[in-house]
């Protein structure tokens, strides 16, 4: 059973989950891993290294820049939010506290389905680095194998309990910095081919036309780079003092992981031999080529073997973030077999069924892949584009609140400053999810030219059709709406 709900405190007092189940055994260095290897240097570039090549040339790299700056505006919203609100599960939690139920149960269905696509999207990636270090052929069912032993794996260490998660992620963080640091600087100083000027040549990615759409295209990489900070929220249960640590950890992971991996682009940037190559397709893996040319086969798997750690241990930290959402889902009661989901595992304390689900749904999504001729980009773009849509639900309700009369009253505000950054912060979102939809291959059907809006569009719809026939949104009795000062207008629908 669940623990019940006291009546909700005062608007503008910090508030915490009561009651909570979860042992408060991570420590501030592992919250700030866990977002960390969440965020993931080199999971995002070695990932979608060659499609931003491709799409923009060196170039791309500048779109470390534009999406770090956008999602430190984020980070600072939530890290308000966060301080005055540190209950498990993140955004869902922080919507309903914000603007009221339906809100809320609408950001964290989006929220869910946007991480468990997300767990795929990192395993998907890790498939051909695991194919080279056992020294099998990259298929695509040999890719979507592996996808499946990945995810099967980072559950099993999830049941683990949240020390577990704590070490796997101190571990993580640490294969992060040898695969972006160590392994960066040895390029440098080995297998340089460029100066910093290629960062300005386009080598023709924009064909005949303006270079600004094909650097919009390019900027995937950065946008799929810089989420994964809210992952630090998400555990806030399990922290002590969650509204010191947790924004803290938060601005942490924005800037340290952000630095990581723009250098971890600029020395496989400078590494390239020839762009022209890459652009055309000649070159299809230009990371895996740089590093066989610079280290040779026996070095290059070694290198393989590490980023398999940061592969690893980011599928860990989504399925962590997104086995806690879907319990504090569960736990107001909010979703078809809440009794069933809101288990707790208290021996380990972790909710078991919720971790199930968040390997469980990512496995399917693996396999209907194979029906995909461009599985992974699709992927990655529907992640993205349900990730920022979800986060842009929290900013927004964040600034109708400051509207109607909120003042943050955690242990992190941004004081005079806030209303200016959440502004700052939506712009940058709306900006980032219309370039994430935006059909750019008209010799395509419609259909395959907009799949990623299309299916956000059904994400959205049958969360709708399903929260309106249902009402589970209304059965729970956790506090709602509660942001706003009482003299406003209080929200608990």
């Amino acid at each position: 059973m669940t623990s019940p709900q006291p009546p909700a405190p005062a608007a503008g007092a910090p508030s915490a989950e009561p009651g909570s189940e979860f042992r408060k055994d991570m420590g501030p260095w592992a919250n700030f891993a866990l977002g960390f290897t969440y965020l993931s240097p080199v999971v995002s570039t070695y990932t979608l290294f060659g499609t931003a090549i491709v799409d923009g040339g060196p170039p791309m790299i500048w779109a470390f820049v534009l999406a770090g700056c956008g999602q430190f505006l984020v980070a600072l919203i939530f890290g308000e939010i966060v301080a005055q609100y540190p209950i498990a599960g993140g955004v869902y939690p922080w919507a309903r506290r914000l603007w009221g139920k339906r809100w809320a149960w609408m950001t964290g269905w989006v929220y869910m389905w946007a991480l468990l696509v997300t767990i795929t999207s990192v395993a998907y990636g890790a498939g051909p680095y695991i194919a080279i270090l056992f020294g099998f052929d990259t298929t695509v069912h040999t890719t979507v194998l592996c996808t499946a032993v990945l995810i099967v794996i980072a559950v099993l260490i999830n049941y683990m309990g949240t020390k577990a998660l704590s070490a796997a992620a101190v571990i993580g963080f640490a294969g992060e910095l040898i695969g972006a640091l160590v392994v960066g600087i040895y390029l440098l100083s080995t297998h340089r081919h460029h100066g910093l000027g290629v960062i300005f040549d386009t080598y023709g990615a924009e064909g005949d036309g303006s270079y600004l759409p094909a650097f919009l295209a390019a900027a995937i990489i950065g946008f799929y780079q810089y989420y994964g900070f809210e992952a630090c929220g998400d555990t806030a249960e399990e922290v002590a003092h969650p509204g010191r640590v947790i924004p803290r950890a938060m601005r942490r992971t924005i800037y340290i992981g952000g630095a990581a991996a723009t250098f971890t682009c600029m020395s496989l940037l400078l590494s390239v031999t020839d762009f022209n190559a890459v652009i055309s397709g000649e070159q299809a893996d230009p990371v895996v080529d740089v590093l066989y040319d610079a280290m040779g086969e026996t070095g290059a798997r070694m290198v393989m073997a590490v980023v398999l750690i940061s592969f690893l241990s980011c599928t860990i930290s989504l399925q962590a973030a997104a086995g806690r959402l879907i319990y504090s889902y569960a736990r107001d009661e909010m979703i078809a077999g809440h009794r069933l989901l809101r288990r707790f595992a208290h021996a380990r304390a972790v909710p078991g069924y919720a971790l199930f689900v968040s390997a469980a749904v990512p496995l399917l999504i693996a396999f209907a892949s194979l029906l995909s001729e461009d599985a992974l980009t699709n992927i990655v773009s529907f992640a993205i584009l349900g990730i920022y849509g979800s986060f842009q639900m929290v900013v927004l309700a964040a600034l109708r609140a400051r509207l109607k009369g909120w003042r943050p009253a955690g242990e992190f505000t941004l004081g005079r400053w806030g209303l200016t950054v959440n502004v700052g912060a939506l712009a940058y979102g709306i900006f980032a999810i219309v370039n994430i939809c935006w059909a750019r291959s008209p010799e395509k059907p419609w259909y395959e030219n907009w799949i990623v809006l299309l299916c956000g569009a059904v994400v959205v719809g049958t969360g709708a059709l399903y929260m309106f026939t249902t009402h589970h949104y209304g059965r729970g009795d956790a506090p709602a709406g509660d942001a706003v000062p009482k003299t406003g207008a209080v929200s608990k629908d």
